[in-house]
């Protein structure tokens, strides 16, 4: 069996077709679980989710870790779309995708609904 090629938003296009039917593909939850299987990628989302937006030098200062390493864990949860960018002069602002957590959040209920729903 193959899967349909995905869309941007992590969705098979069969998947669109049927209203109310949104399945998302286990490789674009895989994908967003990875990137909140780091301690201190769940940390950066908890200051972000506290704030608006943030700076990476304030998410630095937040966690005393060097500079580099958080940049790294947020470039990790940009690529996943855990969290959203934006330039801002000469700094970066980084905001928490609550949409996003939401749908891994739903994702996680409908999985344990389906494999415990036997019991």
């Amino acid at each position: 069996m193959t899967e349909s090629p995905l869309e941007a938003d992590g969705r098979r296009a069969a998947d669109k077709c049927a209203p109310g039917n949104y399945v998302p593909d286990s490789r674009a939850v895989a994908a967003r679980m990875a990137a909140l299987s780091h301690p201190a990628r769940i940390e950066i989302l908890k200051h972000l989710s506290a704030s608006s937006s943030c700076c990476c030098r304030e998410v630095v200062d937040h966690l005393d870790l060097a500079q580099s390493t958080v940049s790294q864990h947020l470039k990790i949860l940009v690529e996943a779309g855990l969290v959203r960018f934006a330039p801002d002069r000469q700094r970066s602002r980084y905001e928490v995708d609550r949409a996003a957590l939401a749908d891994v959040s739903a994702s996680v209920t409908a999985l344990v609904n389906s494999c415990c729903s036997g019991r």
